[in-house]
């Protein structure tokens, strides 16, 4: 269970503003708060203060086991809410009917969301932030093992190995990627670095066997 939090709160960091590991296609963008493609240490640093604030559901200052499993009840009472919506007739089951007419319920709200101007239509941006929107959770891709490269940020982030991590070690070893993978040292992440930075993150872990 302690290694199942800490991968967790590991893969978290991977995840913030696309770090040092941008997938192809971009995803993960949230550090980006300007939009202009480019991350600047700042941003980041910014995503990362918002980032564990979150993660950190009993605000004691550390990502720990007692967070994960708030974060799961949490998530567990969320989808028996969905699916308490989608059973339209109340029988505790879901026919194809309800299931497809939740479905499109999902996909009207989206679409809502994503029509800014509310012209019952999508620009090219609307659709291309939508189309971001749904990539950013999907940071692992294909064929990509969960938990080996989450371990390997654990043994990272971790540094006095309490099981535990502070919010100065989850922000140190998101910044260490971020300044690894900035080659020129300017203090911004371009599209160029971060995929020189996944390239290369691939070739370890193909090293490493997976």
């Amino acid at each position: 269970m302690k290694k199942a939090i800490l991968i967790s709160s590991a893969t978290a960091l991977l995840m913030v503003g696309g770090i040092a590991v941008a997938a192809p296609g971009e995803r993960g963008m949230r550090a980006d708060s300007n939009g202009d493609g480019v991350i600047s240490r700042a941003e980041l640093t910014k995503s990362l203060e918002a980032r564990f604030t979150k993660m950190d559901v009993n605000g004691d200052g550390q990502l720990s086991k007692e967070d994960r499993d708030a974060k799961r009840a949490d998530r567990s009472a969320k989808r028996g809410e969905q699916f308490a919506k989608a059973d339209a007739n109340g029988d505790g089951e879901l026919s194809q009917t309800e299931m497809e007419a939740a479905r499109a319920e999902r996909k009207a709200s989206k679409f809502a969301r994503a029509d800014k101007d509310g012209n019952g239509k999508l620009s090219q941006e609307e659709a291309q932030a939508m189309k971001g929107k749904r990539g950013g959770k999907g940071m692992r891709g294909k064929g990509h093992k969960r938990g080996g490269n989450g371990m390997a940020m654990m043994r990272d982030a971790d540094t006095n190995g309490d099981q535990k991590i502070s919010k100065a070690e989850f922000t140190t070893a998101a910044l260490t990627r971020f300044d690894k993978a900035d080659a020129n040292s300017d203090g911004k992440l371009t599209k160029e670095e971060r995929q020189a930075a996944h390239k290369a993150h691939k070739g370890e872990r193909n090293k490493r066997g997976g």
